[in-house]
């Protein structure tokens, strides 16, 4: 199937209000063009420099989300256009963002990414970490960032249990830190869950946003 009739096929399981974001890590531009043709605006990207090569060849209409690790010395290469960064894994890295969005003169989205899986390779705060990061007390100089919500990848495996359990573990904690005071720059609107493999399953634990790359685009090259 062509990426126009993935796409279609896609719309009819996305419910109204949830964000599909076409993870197009990998991807050549030709691709990414034919989705954005079809009507589609949202891309996810997993590498800095990729992502603001894809930047300079595409249209400025693309909202360009990166959903991969990000190291703190790449984010001056997205800091100027990225629209959210949803892999935000340590203060540090939110430090990074905060000092770039300020020399870019703007305010840059954010989601902070949770370790739900059962898998060692995966980053993010874990659950204890991120009550505690948000506890603290230096958000008042975080001034060019605002996080929206969380994200979390869960484990890579067939048994579909252990994913629903992972998802609702992260549906959990967004509604308990909904329930709380938050700092001024933290606020509980987007939850990020489920892939290609899995994003039906996030759908039905409350994901606001999913990260369709292979259903859309096929293997990744």
């Amino acid at each position: 199937m062509s990426v126009r009739e993935n796409l279609d096929a896609l719309a009819h399981h996305i419910p109204a209000g949830c964000t599909l974001v076409a993870v197009s890590k990998t991807q050549p531009v030709e691709k990414i063009q034919e989705a954005f043709d079809w009507g589609h605006r949202t891309f996810g990207e997993n590498r800095a420099q990729e992502m603001a090569s894809k930047y300079e060849a595409l249209s400025k209409e693309i909202q360009w989300h990166m959903i991969g690790h990000l190291q703190t010395n790449k984010v001056k290469y997205i800091a100027p256009f990225v629209h959210l960064i949803q892999s935000v894994d340590s203060p540090k890295l939110l430090n990074e963002i905060d000092r770039q969005a300020a020399k870019a003169h703007r305010i840059i989205p954010c989601l902070l990414q949770i370790h739900i899986a059962e898998e060692e390779t995966k980053f993010g705060f874990s659950l204890d970490e991120v009550a505690a990061f948000l506890g603290s007390a230096n958000w008042d100089d975080l001034a060019n960032v605002q996080v929206l919500g969380l994200m979390g990848m869960a484990t890579f495996t067939d048994n579909t249990d252990q994913v629903r359990r992972e998802f609702r573990s992260l549906r959990t904690l967004f509604e308990q830190l909904n329930s709380r005071r938050l700092p001024a720059a933290v606020r509980m609107k987007e939850l990020s869950m489920g892939m290609s493999a899995d994003f039906r399953i996030a759908l039905e634990e409350g994901s606001t946003m999913v990260r369709v790359g292979t259903a859309i685009f096929g293997q990744r090259l």
